[in-house]
């Protein structure tokens, strides 16, 4: 497991971690919103009244309203990433992750803005009359290059499949593995309800709702995305009620540590400002897909006549997403203090690794050398134990320490999968213990990440012990629409790559592996996620620098008919 989630952390730091994608899609965002004079302020009260269906007009073409298309993209974007991946980028990079978040979802309104107004101008019909639409479409009709002779290379008809192919394993990687998994987790921490059982009951419910196509997904999804953050909201409030003398500090430590890194503190051993950046911008894309290409495939269903308009629909997405709900999230973690404490948990293997000798997170010398260790950003001076782990009673006899979750793990026991104490040697090579072989599991104290930490924090609030449970049952439907709406996004690309007939193969598929990863390693889960994030948004975002001076164009055309007729 390690082995491969440490395969998957090495593509993604060459993509989705490298400087060169931050600087992409947040070069991107600014330069949009420089280029159109913010429109993400400037057309925001417009965009509310759009939503609302103010300039409706009978006979629009597509196939749902406003209010749904937007409901529908939310719900692909309201989900893990702001319950679990907001936990995840503090729990990497401190308080300044959020920071990063936050900046990536600003500019995101405009890059969503843009992304959407492009992919519903281009929109098409498939063979049974259903709308298609997407950045595949606008990249096929309108990036093909055009030779001196007159002829024209289908580029556009190349990168329209590129992206359509990322799509289709973004779909899993973003709307299917990542969401059922933290479902299961939480589902398991809070209920003690077996992981499979959590899989297989969603899994057909998925399916039933995912074979009715995009209207049957837009009635479910315009139901649970506003009765899910109104139990989310309340959840969260709860929280920094209890804890409102930490809520300055908090919101200090976010912009104070962006110039700073964050310091060790608690069990966290610290973050630089490269690391806390690049993973914020990296779960701030994940959360609100801004520039992904993602959600333009839902706004582009909506009935409207002007693309512009579905455009500025578009604009509350991330707004609602990022910085009203995953602000609430983080604000929930670090006010209540959980991300820098241990707690008890189950050690996942990609989490887990032993190293020779004894180590003590209350030496600052020791502490430097593991952080180094886990950041890996220079050469460090820690060796990773090979050899026979002798457990007795549970208990390891060998020097040894075990880090789990970033973090020195403490009263570390050996048991076995049906829950007796182990006694017996483990084969350790590299760090990595053989605990699959011997059936058996860590536990103890450590630092914990992803849903399981906003669940702790949860319990820091008004409602005590039940704070988890808001969490889980939020988790439930926040996760479940997400994966909804992304077997839309995937058959949307299917469609395009190998028409329609493919559709059903892919939806069994795709339902089959929302049961697999109920009970999959979380670690390698996220990492596999960070990877098909950067594929999908590179080429949209190329795609949208090069046709910025028609999105400039189509909007000016948009308001010179508005004043006229007061289109929507």
């Amino acid at each position: 497991m390690q082995e491969i989630n440490d395969f998957l952390l090495t593509i993604d730091n060459y993509i989705g971690g490298s400087p060169a994608f931050v600087i992409l899609l947040l070069g991107t965002g600014i330069i949009f919103t420089l280029y159109l004079g913010f429109p993400q302020i400037r057309y925001f009260r417009h965009a509310i009244r759009v939503v609302s269906g103010k300039y409706d007009r009978k006979g629009a073409k597509g196939d749902t309203t406003h209010f749904q298309a937007l409901s529908t993209a939310l719900s692909g974007t309201v989900g893990t990433g702001n319950i679990a991946g907001v936990a995840l980028a503090i729990f990497l990079g401190g308080p300044a992750a959020l920071f990063w978040m936050l900046v990536t979802a600003f500019l995101g309104m405009t890059t969503k803005f843009v992304e959407v107004l492009l992919s519903h101008k281009y929109r098409e019909t498939d063979e049974h009359g259903k709308i298609a639409g997407g950045p595949m479409y606008y990249m096929k009709n309108r990036l093909n290059i055009k030779l001196r002779n007159g002829k024209k290379v289908k580029t556009g008809y190349w990168l329209g499949g590129i992206f359509a192919v990322s799509t289709v394993f973004c779909s899993f990687g973003t709307g299917n593995l990542p969401q059922i998994n933290s479902i299961s987790n939480v589902m398991f921490s809070a209920f003690g309800i077996n992981h499979m059982v959590t899989g297989g009951i969603l899994a057909v419910l998925l399916g039933m709702v995912i074979i009715g196509g995009i209207k049957r997904i837009a009635r479910v999804t315009s139901r649970l995305v506003p009765a899910m953050a109104i139990v989310y909201f309340i959840g969260a409030i709860s929280v920094l009620i209890t804890n409102y003398q930490h809520i300055l500090p908090a919101l200090a430590s976010i912009f104070t540590d962006v110039f700073t890194g964050t310091a060790a503190t608690g069990g966290f051993l610290g973050a630089s400002i490269k690391f806390a950046m690049d993973r914020g911008v990296n779960r701030g894309l994940f959360s609100n897909e801004a520039g992904q290409g993602s959600a333009p495939i839902a706004h582009a269903t909506a009935r409207a006549n002007e693309p512009v308009s579905e455009g500025m629909v578009a604009i509350l997405g991330p707004f609602i997403d990022t910085i009203i709900i995953c602000t609430l999230t983080g604000l929930t973690i670090l006010t209540s203090g959980v991300w820098t404490e241990k707690y008890k948990n189950l050690f996942q293997p990609a989490d887990t690794v032993i190293l020779e000798g004894i180590y003590n997170e209350t030496s600052k010398e020791d502490r430097q050398k593991i952080m180094t260790f886990i950041s890996d950003e220079e050469s460090h001076k820690v060796e990773k134990f090979t050899g026979e782990l002798t457990v007795e009673e549970g208990k390891i006899l060998n020097d040894v320490t075990v880090i789990n979750s970033r973090s020195i793990a403490e009263d570390v026991f050996v048991m076995t999968e049906d829950e007796k104490v182990y006694s017996g040697k483990l084969l350790c090579e590299e760090g990595n213990p053989d605990i699959l072989s011997e059936n058996v599991h860590l536990s103890g104290r450590s630092l914990l990440h992803s849903a399981p930490l906003t669940a702790i924090a949860f319990t820091k609030g008004l409602f005590g012990e039940f704070g988890k449970y808001i969490v889980a049952i939020g988790l439930l439907l926040f996760a479940f629409s997400t994966a909804i709406s992304w077997s839309y996004y995937g058959d949307r690309a299917v469609t395009y790559l190998w028409s329609t007939k493919y559709v059903t193969l892919y939806r069994l598929i795709y339902v089959a592996g929302f049961f697999i990863a109920s009970f999959t390693d979380t670690t390698i889960v996220w990492s596999f996620s960070g990877i098909t994030i950067a594929l999908m948004a590179i080429p949209n975002l190329i795609g949208l620098l090069l046709l910025h001076k028609e999105v400039k164009s189509t909007i000016t055309n948009y308001w010179e008919k508005f004043r006229k007729e007061k289109i929507g």
